[in-house]
């Protein structure tokens, strides 16, 4: 671990960021250039004493789970994390279609979005991140591990799961979430994380079977969809996709109609925040 050059690395990538391109608002009388270490530790999931060891060259190892956070909070590049890591002594992540990473420009266009619940995707429907809205509609599921992380397995595994969507939408999401998941499996092949999804649900779930059984592949680009909520009830919403150009990940935009219902239910989620919304899925 090279301490010194790690310490400066992070200084200069927090000196190098404005507070509006992580998605905060810059306030008065800020005399420290760039983001404020506070600021950092704040979005990363650590504590500011950590943080500033770490700064100050007397900080313990960070795991690699941290520095995956940092990576996000800092909106570094792939190769700029590879860096981190290896000043930081670990190996450093191999990159595949399937790296969690989040692209850096899908990140600056959700933190721009304060009025419309936004997430970014994996091939596997998995959450990378989430804005306050969207969470305070799906709960927060960037805290679940494992397979559990992935909306297509929990759809075939823990009924559950569907409690945002209304019964009579439960056949389209299904057949929708397994399209997706044959388009990866087929993009990325028998040796990806795609196909070992592919063959657990396969081998836990007979209704998985008969919806992968039918062949339908697609990317969902558009789509309307009836979300459910438990305080405000039903949410209509348009959903738009915008992707990486390899694909790799989404950031899906749920949009109101103006004037609508919907549009004000959105607002009132504004102000309710998640509160204890996050434990149901």
């Amino acid at each position: 671990m090279n301490r010194a050059a790690l310490a400066d690395f992070l200084r200069r990538r927090r000196e190098g960021l404005r507070p509006a391109d992580v998605g905060l608002t810059p306030g008065p009388r800020r005399r420290t250039p760039g983001l404020r270490r506070e600021e950092v530790a704040g979005l990363t999931g650590m504590s500011v004493d950590y943080y500033v060891r770490l700064e100050q060259q007397r900080g313990p190892q960070p795991s690699e789970q941290m520095l995956g956070a940092l990576a996000r909070t800092l909106r570094l590049t792939a190769d700029e994390r590879d860096y981190l890591y290896r000043l930081a002594g670990h190996n450093v992540p191999r990159r595949t279609a399937d790296d969690a990473h989040v692209a850096p420009a899908l990140l600056r266009v959700l933190d721009r979005l304060e009025d419309s619940p936004a997430l970014i995707l994996s091939p596997l429907s998995e959450v990378l991140v989430a804005n306050r809205l969207a969470t305070a509609i799906f709960g927060d599921r960037t805290q679940l591990t494992g397979w559990a992380r992935s909306d297509i397995y929990r759809w075939f595994t823990d009924p559950a799961s569907r409690a945002v969507y209304p019964p009579e939408d439960h056949d389209r999401q299904g057949r929708s979430m397994v399209a997706a998941l044959r388009a990866a499996y087929g993009a990325y092949g028998e040796r990806s994380r795609a196909a070992e999804l592919v063959r657990m649900l396969l081998a836990e779930s007979g209704q998985f079977r008969e919806v992968w059984d039918r062949h339908e592949v697609a990317h969902r680009f558009e789509d309307h969809k009836t979300l459910v909520h438990p305080e405000v009830g039903r949410i209509e919403v348009d959903c738009q996709a915008l992707f990486t150009e390899d694909q790799s990940q989404a950031l899906l935009v749920l949009t109101p109609a103006p004037g609508s219902e919907a549009e004000e239910k959105i607002r009132l989620l504004a102000v309710l925040g998640h509160q204890d919304f996050s434990a149901r899925i």
